[in-house]
């Protein structure tokens, strides 16, 4: 089963980072924030969106940084995914 997004929607899978504190002790993905860097998993194909031209910027493999805690989450085939908006990504990692 794959997800197709519509109109400016933008499926992204959230990178899971590893985070260590100063003093190296290794925390566990539930002590950490939400992370914000995810990857571009399929593209809307843009059109008008609320009256207005909208071009996709983002393509699939683009890693983003996306706003804290924008976005729907879904969970299918066992995988964790969520759709945003592409005005709810904030910048493109490079």
């Amino acid at each position: 089963m794959t997800i197709k997004p519509l109109a400016d929607r933008v499926v992204v899978k959230l990178v899971e980072i590893e985070e260590t504190t100063k003093s190296g002790i290794i925390l566990a993905p539930t002590a950490q924030e939400k992370p914000q860097i995810a990857e571009v998993v399929a593209v809307g194909p843009g059109g008008i969106v609320d009256g207005k031209e909208v071009e996709m910027y983002v393509k699939v493999g683009d890693k983003v940084i996306t706003s804290k805690y924008s976005g729907t989450e879904v969970k299918l085939d066992k995988e964790e995914y969520t759709i945003v908006r592409q005005n709810d990504i904030l910048a493109i990692v490079e």
